[in-house]
Formats: structure tokens, C-alpha cells, sequence
């Protein structure tokens, strides 16, 4: 539980702070930003707002949590059977019931408690301490005593702990991924912004709590605490969030334990008025036995199982889940919203193209920190003999085309042209990061910032990294630098060739900050001088080429100091006046590159009929051109030649802005929700799951961060990132993927819906058994002998017998079939239809009234068909002479019972196609555990049915000869019965498959659109 004093309140006024000035700030909050709160001052705030800390409520105890698991159905008829099971001294049944329900007590105790830890991992993400100014002095205090007022010291490495407006900056930079979803560190500046609405990943002039300090320092006054902070508002959320609610599958059971127990006291009535309600010891134990078989007592604990071996398959996949009941929600996600950073992409920036001037565009191969990957260019050469002319003003070439054809070369530090060296060397020297490889597992890695890394990983590929250029064998030293500054986005350096003694200026950043600093551009061998702004017009069509690409774009300029300039201090000259005159070089395009897996995977989905969202808090340029890499969206140019689509790509992709200005009604009446969100929220995410549920979807949310919680919790199936992912949203998660992976989800699903499958088959078998058992036994109420009393067609110690050998076992090999390979072809299940859909509820009673009919017409043939239809008296007692034909019938019944539910076992390996062609019965043993049980459930039988005393004297039965036709006739009639039905099924029903001919035919150009952005060069 989150303690704090009993006033606190946090219930501070709401404004926006990134819209008022710096003055306006300290105004608003009653400080003097020189000399900070008083020490009184700062004591009564405290009073007033509370201790900066999280609240919750009160974690409920381990007893409530044990009567919450005790008080469902089920366990309530279990444990009425274990009473019933000791009355007729059954204590081996009762000891397995006992066994059942510790087993699932246990199993959702543990998980219960374990869920009740979010708000603890809230509050332990704070930072211990702050550094604050008090009374004119800077001082340390608890975070948990910062108060709305207090001016904040920050420098790098700092956990930020409370919200605050930032007053003064110097190269400030914070990670706030795990609050907004961006997924590099954010540059901070000073200055108000006139839009109250902006996003909050956008408000860069705030620092808000949690989040850490990546480079250089900051002051700032706290303006929010506790939760009033953006934090607090998502424990607010956490703690409003109901998600204790039954699932399909646990309504489903529920509804039919009510069934099974109201049917059970029905039979039993029955029973008793067959008898005219004179009621012996014999008929209350036909009674009893009758109500245990129609109770599927071993339901609860196949499932449980069942779930439980799904949990350590997906933990081999890579997937830990947290929750059974996940496993069922899987098996009918209709939607998966997504992160992009890390999910879909391998959250791993990389350089992977090159542009300069008369060069054109390189291309770069290898998308990891190994500097090995091919870079090539695309030349052309001209067989006419007119010189090609090219207008640099218009950034266009002029060519005799059907004259001309090209060819790609190779490109490395032998065959590099002066400028791609020059761009190289401008790379790795105005570079502050390291590339290592580790000497123990041979893995690459890098230091410090990505895109550094990217920018050094590229000159390593020409063998021009930083420390290769910087050695004792070669020309080149940095003296001096001009560190990054996010106000001016750029950084220089200078390097002094040692052999020749000049001095050269590196300068790389923001297109848009390093142009106008630009007098000229690297022509092949010249310089041609041009202005800023026609500089930025040749530039732009490239620019805005690369970011349609979801490239960051990167300019690199370089010029030669004069030799006036070599003997200035450079550390001591001022920076505008040095980077002026540079020379362009080229543009560079740096991107986080999807997985190789993630196109297939997201195309898997769409055959499945499933959705794929991608919900990030990257920029909507960036975010649409990664969607259409992996297949979430079509490429712009089919988007906007084909009839087929129904929807713009406006409509498609959206900021958050725009989809959080919308009302429930307009999002309703959009024919297609947005498949890419930016710049995302936690209360878009929310939103957005609600647009889903309001569609009838089922929703699977991905996220790693704090802001990701609230939706974690709000989805049908949580899941968190294991390698990124903060505790928070771990613990607000059902599922935790390992390897963070968009493929691992996709295997999560399969293997989601193949437990489903697997459950509802094993109902079918369990269930369906005992409809076959008490249709059996209550028509068998019908036989009666010369005094008018019942003969049982099986004894009550026989129906236990049956219901052992046909209940579970086969149920728990079922619960271990294998995924057919159509599984990811049928559509998720409609959320409505839950375990006992319609045509399970009709499997269920074909196949048990066939079998039962079955069952019980076999007793009428043997005693009244082939028999003299003479029935002794007293045969329930036990065996006489007299009773042989009733006894030979009852081990018939037995036979036939046993047998049909074993084979009825097979019959559910698959729901509508046929389980006895030719095909199938060469896969009769894939199932090694069904196999297993069938024949030893089959030795069983025939045990019991000859085992001397065993069958005569215990299950009141005889072993049969000639009955065995029978026996057998009506073995093959069922299995006739089931394919008739089958097939019937299969022509009147609509078929599981989702993929029309148009979603294959749009999963086919997506497919080709990417494969040909991969072999542009993208290397995705």
C-alpha cells in the first residue's frame, strides 16, 4: 500500500504550465526562483498537497483472496461430490476430488496475490532524493517532500522527481519512453508554447516525474506532486481499472455447472420416481451415481492442465503469462494494438542511406552493430554523345533516357570518390560513440548516442571509423568540439590532418539548422557556392523522399579553416562565428529497421482475421512509412490507384491529436479505425480500446512503459515488454514477451487458440460422455423385472468405473492435441459465443444421446432382441443363474459405453472434418497420449469385464462372447452416424476460414510493395 500523511490530498488545480512564461510560472506558484521556498513555506505546502508519493488502496488479505477461490460453482459441486463420495465410501474418488480442488485453489490463490503489486512498482520508480533550493542554499531532501513551488536542480543521470516547468536549460536532454513512448531522448528548451492542446511527448519546455536525465543540466520549479503528476494520473487509472471480470470461458463453465446441477437433481428425482419413491439403499446409490456422472468432476482440473502446459510452451516461445485466463482471451483477439519501437522494430538505429551531390544515393547494407555490410551505388552511364546537363537549381537531371542504362558498384575505402571519404570522415570524427565487439560472446555493441552510433557504424563499414582515422598510424586528431546544443540541433568539431597540417570543420545536425550555415556544395572535385535558401529548395525533394521513408534525416558539411583561424583557440572562439561558410556534403538516413519477422507476422494476422494497430509516440511520417514496411498499411501509390480501398490514407493514419478530438459517435462512424496512431497518449490508447470494444473486438495491447499501463489493464489481454519494459507495466500485464517481439504475440495467439480448440474438444468428450451415461441410464429406469422393480443397466460401481476410464484420461490427451495447420485461417471467435458455442452445445448432444441410445439398445437386444426378454429377480443385489442374461447385457452396455466415448475421443480431434478418411488414419498415432489412453482404457474394460469377482461380484457384470458383434455393429453405426453428421455440418454451416480472395489479394501487394522496398536498399 502506498502510505502518505492522513491530509494529503494531491488534489492541486490543473494548468498548463507550457503555455505561461517563466515569469508567469513563478507567479502563478509564489516563488522566487533565486532563492526558492522557505523552509516554513515548503513545511506548509506539504500540509496542503501531501507527500509526493503514489496512493492506493489497502491490498485485500490472503483470506479474502482464499474465499474468492473456494466460493465459485464448480468447487461448490466438487465439494458436494466429495461428501456424496464419502458416504458411499469412495475414497479414492474423494481423494482425487480433494487433490482437483487444491490444485485450482492454489493455482488462482498465487495469481491473485501476485496481481495486487502494481501500485507498489509505481511508487518504487521514484528517485530517493532531490536536490532543491531552499532559503537561498541548495539543498538534498526526500523526493517525497518536494512540494509545487520548489526549484529542482537536474544534471545528467537524475531521476526527475515530480513534475516541473523548466526555467533554464544548458544542452538538456530526457528519456521519456517509458511516459510518452518516443523512443530517443528528448531536447528540452526554455521557451512557452502558444498551443494549450499540444501533446505531451511535444511539451518539451516540462520535465515530468520518473523520467531520467540523459545529458546536461537543468533548473526548473515543480509544479505537480504526487498524483496530480502525469505518473499519478496513471496509477488514478490502475486503481479505477475493474478487471476481475469473467471471461467467455469462465462464464461458460459457470452456466454449465448450473446445468449439470440442476440436470444432476432432476435425474436423481427421477430415479426415485421410477422406483415410486421407495427408496433402498440400491436405488441411492444408482441415484448418487448417476448424479456423479452427469457431473464432469474432473473438468476443472483438465483445464487447469491444460492451461498450464500451454503457460510452459509459450514460455519456451519466449512469452511468460501471468494469468491463465489470458490463454483463453488469445484464442479470440479480433485486435492487436501495437508498439513500434522494439515490437515491430529491432529498436536499433541504423544508417542505411546516403545522398550527395553529383554521387547520388548510396545504399547501406547490415542492420546491426557489426560494421559489415556492403554499401553500392547506382550509376549511370550515358552512350550518347551529348554531355548530360544538369540544373542544380532545380535539383533535376536532364538526359537522353532511352540512350542510357545504369549499373550498380560497390562501394569501399578503395573505390570511395573523394567525397564519400570526406563524408566518412566527417561521420566517425564529429561522432562522440564507440563500437565494441565483446571478447567473450563475439556480440556488437554500441556506446553512447544511437544515432552517433549509427553515423560511426557506417564509417566502420569503409573502414574509416573514428578509431582507425585517430590512430598513431593515421593523419587524423580532434582538437576541439562543439558539443551537441539542442537549442541550435547541430554539433562541430575540428581535426587536424597531422601529415599535411590542416585544419578541417566537421559540422552535422538538423537539415534545417545546418544549411543556413552553408555557403556552398561539393560538387564532384569543386565547390560550387550557392545561397541558403536555394540550397534548402535542391535539398528538399530528397528530404522529404527519405521521410517518406521513415528515415531520420541527418546533413553533414564540412569546410578548411584558414590558416588565421588554425591559430585561435577554438575551445575559446565563438560558435556562430565559426560555423559559417561550410561546405554541404550530403544527407544521411537514419531509421530503427523493422524485424524480418514482423511482416510475415502481421500478414499471419490478417489471415487470421485479425487487426494490427500500431499505437507509438514516434512522429506520423516516421510511424506510416514503418506501418507500411511491416504491412499494416499499403503503400502510398497503392493506396491511391486502388478502387478496392474503401478508406483514405487520411483516415488510416492519424495523430493522436486528431483522434482524441473525435466523439464516440464520429470514431463509431468511421468505416475503419485508424490503423496508425502517433504521438500517442495514455488516454489515446484507452480510447482506442474502447472504439474496439464498442466494434465487438478483442483486444491484445502491447507496451513497455509506465503510460502503457492504464491500457494494459484496460485490453482483454495485456502485454508487456520483458527487456524494455518498466515493472509497471509488467505487473499491469497478463502476458510478458522475453524477447520483445511482434512474432512472439502472433505465436502467442496460435497457441491461444489451440488450447481453446483443445478445451472445447475435451468438453465434448467430458461433457458429451456424461449426456451418453445419463441418457443411457435413464432410459435403462424403463427395464423392470417381475416384481416391477428397476434393472439397472450398469451397477453404480460400474457407472464410476466408466466415468474414470472415459473422462479424463482421453481429455487430457485431447488437451495436448497439436495446432492443425488451418488454425490461423479461421476467424478469432465472436466474443459472444465463449466455450459452448451453438455447435458445441450440438456436438454435445448428437453425440451423447447417440451413444447413450446406442448404449441402452444393445441391453434391449441382448435380453429382449436375442434373448428370451426374462429379467430375475433381485439382479442389482448380485449374481445368480438367473440373472446371466442381464449381467452378459450389462457388460455389452459397459463395452459399448466405454468404447464409444474412447472412439468418440478421435471423433474430436476435429470438429467438422472427417477424423476416419484415409489421411487422418495415417495420423491416428500423432497423439501419443490419446493413443496410450484409448488402449489402455480399452484393456481396462475388458479387465473389469473378466477379471473373476471383479465383474460379477463388484461392477454386477459378465464378460460377453458372442455379444461382441453387437457390441462392435453398433460401434461402426456410431461412427457412420458421426461423419453423416460431419459432413452435413460442413455443407450447411459456414466454413472456418477468414481469408477472402480480397484480403489475399491485398496481403500479396502489401507483401510485394515491401520485398521491393527491400531490394531498393531499405534491407528491412
Amino acid at each position: 500500500m502506498f502510505k502518505g500523511k492522513k491530509k494529503q490530498t494531491n488534489d492541486q488545480p490543473q494548468k498548463l504550465y507550457h503555455i505561461l512564461d517563466t515569469d508567469q510560472v513563478f507567479i502563478d506558484l509564489d516563488v522566487n526562483h533565486t532563492t526558492g521556498l522557505s523552509t516554513s513555506e515548503a513545511e506548509r505546502r506539504l500540509t496542503v498537497h501531501g507527500t509526493n508519493e503514489m496512493r492506493g488502496g489497502g491490498r485485500p488479505s490472503a483470506f479474502k483472496i482464499l474465499i474468492r477461490q473456494l466460493s465459485n460453482l464448480m468447487t461448490l459441486i466438487l465439494i458436494a461430490a466429495i461428501v456424496v463420495a464419502f458416504v458411499i465410501k469412495d475414497w479414492v474418488e474423494a481423494g482425487v476430488l480433494i487433490g482437483v480442488i487444491a490444485f485450482n485453489t492454489a493455482v488462482g490463490f498465487l495469481q491473485e496475490f501476485k496481481a495486487e503489486k502494481t501500485m507498489d512498482s509505481l511508487r518504487k520508480m521514484s528517485s530517493p532524493t532531490s536536490r532543491v533550493l531552499r532559503n537561498g542554499h541548495q539543498v538534498v531532501v526526500p523526493t517525497m517532500d518536494l512540494v509545487p513551488g520548489d526549484v529542482l536542480y537536474l544534471e545528467s543521470g537524475d531521476v526527475i522527481g515530480a513534475d516541473c516547468r523548466l526555467f533554464e536549460v544548458f544542452n538538456f536532454d530526457t528519456d521519456e519512453a517509458l511516459l510518452t513512448g518516443e523512443a530517443l531522448p528528448i531536447s528540452k528548451e526554455v521557451a512557452a508554447f502558444a498551443d494549450p492542446e499540444l501533446p505531451l511527448g511535444d511539451r518539451i519546455n516540462l520535465a515530468f516525474a520518473s523520467t531520467t536525465v540523459t545529458k546536461g543540466r537543468a533548473k526548473a520549479v515543480v509544479y505537480a506532486t504526487g498524483m496530480s503528476s502525469e505518473v499519478g494520473k496513471i496509477a488514478k487509472k490502475l486503481m479505477d481499472t475493474d478487471k476481475n471480470r469473467m471471461t467467455p470461458l469462465q462464464k461458460g463453465l459457470h452456466k454449465m455447472s448450473w446445468v449439470l446441477l440442476g440436470i444432476a437433481s432432476v435425474s436423481v428425482l427421477i430415479v426415485f420416481g421410477a422406483n415410486k419413491f421407495k427408496v433402498n439403499s440400491d436405488v441411492l446409490l444408482y441415484a448418487i451415481g448417476l448424479a456423479i456422472a452427469t457431473i464432469p468432476e474432473g473438468l476443472i482440473a483438465v483445464v487447469t492442465l491444460t492451461m498450464s502446459m500451454g503457460v510452459s510452451t509459450l514460455a519456451k516461445k519466449r512469452a511468460l503469462v501471468r494469468q491463465l485466463v489470458a490463454l483463453e482471451s488469445l484464442g479470440s483477439v479480433t485486435n492487436i494494438c501495437s508498439d513500434k519501437t522494439g515490437t515491430l522494430t529491432q529498436s536499433k538505429m541504423v544508417l542505411v542511406r546516403a545522398w550527395l551531390p553529383e554521387e547520388g544515393v548510396l545504399r547501406v547494407a547490415g542492420l546491426g552493430f557489426e560494421p559489415v555490410g556492403v554499401i553500392t551505388k547506382t550509376r549511370q552511364i550515358v552512350k550518347s554523345s551529348e554531355t548530360a546537363r544538369v540544373n542544380f537549381a532545380e535539383g533535376e537531371k536532364s538526359r537522353l533516357l532511352d540512350e542510357d542504362t545504369t549499373e550498380t558498384v560497390t562501394v569501399d575505402q578503395t573505390t570511395a570518390s573523394p567525397n564519400v571519404r570526406r563524408l566518412a570522415e566527417a561521420a566517425a570524427l564529429c561522432n562522440m560513440s564507440e563500437i565494441k565487439c565483446d571478447a567473450a560472446t563475439g556480440e556488437w555493441f554500441g556506446i553512447g548516442d544511437p544515432t552517433e552510433i549509427a553515423l560511426q557504424v557506417f564509417a566502420s563499414k569503409l573502414s574509416m571509423g573514428k578509431p582507425l582515422l585517430t590512430s598513431d598510424t593515421h593523419q587524423w586528431s580532434v582538437v576541439s568540439e562543439y558539443p551537441f546544443d539542442s537549442g541550435i540541433k547541430r554539433m562541430s568539431v575540428v581535426a587536424v590532418n597531422n601529415l599535411t597540417g590542416e585544419k578541417l570543420l566537421f559540422l552535422k545536425g538538423a537539415t534545417e539548422r545546418v544549411v543556413p550555415c552553408c555557403t556552398g556544395r561539393q560538387d564532384g572535385e569543386i565547390t560550387t557556392a550557392i545561397e541558403s535558401d536555394d540550397l534548402q529548395t535542391y535539398l528538399d525533394p530528397r528530404i522529404q523522399e527519405m521521410a517518406r521513408d521513415g528515415l531520420r534525416v541527418l546533413s553533414i558539411a564540412y569546410r578548411h579553416l584558414t590558416k588565421e583561424e588554425s591559430q585561435i583557440d577554438m575551445n575559446k572562439a565563438d560558435r556562430e562565428g565559426v560555423e559559417l561558410n561550410m561546405t554541404f556534403l550530403g544527407l544521411v538516413g537514419i531509421y530503427d529497421p523493422p524485424r524480418p519477422e514482423s511482416l510475415p507476422s502481421v500478414m499471419e494476422c490478417y489471415r487470421a482475421g485479425i487487426q494490427v494497430t500500431m499505437l507509438t509516440g514516434d512522429h506520423p511520417a516516421t510511424a506510416a512509412a514503418i506501418a507500411r514496411q511491416v504491412g499494416i498499411l499499403q503503400s502510398e501509390d497503392e493506396a491511391e490507384n486502388d478502387s478496392h480501398v474503401a478508406v483514405t490514407m487520411g483516415q488510416l493514419v492519424m495523430t493522436a491529436r486528431e483522434f482524441d478530438s473525435l466523439s464516440d459517435e464520429e470514431i463509431d462512424a468511421l468505416p475503419e479505425l485508424p490503423h496508425v496512431i502517433a504521438r500517442c497518449s495514455p488516454d489515446t490508447k484507452v480510447k482506442m480500446i474502447q472504439a474496439m470494444h464498442r466494434r465487438n473486438g478483442i483486444v491484445a495491447m502491447t507496451g513497455d512503459g509506465v503510460n502503457d499501463s492504464p491500457s494494459l489493464k484496460f485490453a482483454d489481454v495485456g502485454i508487456a515488454m520483458g527487456l524494455s519494459g518498466s515493472d509497471v507495466a509488467k505487473q499491469a500485464s497478463e502476458i510478458i514477451l522475453t524477447d520483445d517481439n511482434f512474432a512472439t504475440i502472433v505465436r502467442a495467439i496460435r497457441e491461444g487458440r489451440r488450447i481453446f480448440n483443445n478445451i472445447q474438444r475435451f468438453c465434448c468428450v467430458l461433457v458429451g460422455g456424461n449426456v451418453a451415461e445419463l441418457i443411457c441410464l435413464l432410459f435403462g429406469l424403463a427395464f423392470r423385472d417381475k416384481l416391477d422393480e428397476t434393472v439397472f443397466p450398469l451397477s453404480p460401481v460400474a457407472i464410476l468405473v466408466n466415468n474414470l476410464l472415459t473422462g479424463t484420461p482421453p481429455a487430457m490427451a485431447l488437451g495436448l492435441e497439436k495446432a492443425w495447420p488451418t488454425i490461423m485461417d479461421e476467424p478469432p471467435r465472436p466474443p459472444t459465443s465463449g466455450l459452448f458455442s451453438w455447435e458445441v452445445q450440438a456436438d454435445i448432444v448428437f453425440y451423447g444421446f447417440s451413444i447413450g441410445l446406442l448404449s441402452i439398445s444393445n441391453f434391449w437386444l441382448i435380453i429382449s432382441g436375442f434373448g428370451d426378454g426374462n429379467m430375475a429377480e433381485h439382479c442389482n443385489k448380485g449374481y445368480t443363474e438367473e440373472c446371466d442374461l442381464v449381467f452378459r447385457a450389462r457388460g455389452a452396455v459397459f463395452a459399448t459405453l466405454t468404447l464409444g466415448i474412447l472412439l468418440h475421443a478421435y471423433n474430436c480431434r476435429r470438429i467438422r472434418g472427417p477424423m476416419w478418411s484415409w489421411s487422418m488414419l495415417k495420423r491416428f498415432h500423432e497423439n501419443k497420449f490419446l493413443l496410450g489412453g484409448f488402449i489402455s482404457g480399452t484393456i481396462l474394460c475388458l479387465l473389469c469385464m473378466y477379471v473373476p469377482g471383479l465383474n460379477t461380484s463388484v461392477l454386477k457384470m459378465k464378460g460377453i462372447s458372442w455379444e461382441w458383434g453387437v457390441v462392435l455393429i453398433t460401434l461402426l453405426v456410431f461412427l457412420i452416424l458421426s461423419e453423416l453428421y460431419k459432413f452435413g455440418k460442413r455443407r450447411l454451416l459456414k466454413p472456418l476460414t477468414v481469408a477472402t480472395e480480397e484480403q489475399v489479394r491485398l496481403q500479396r501487394i502489401w507483401t510485394e510493395n515491401t520485398l521491393t522496398s527491400l531490394s531498393n536498399g531499405l534491407e528491412k
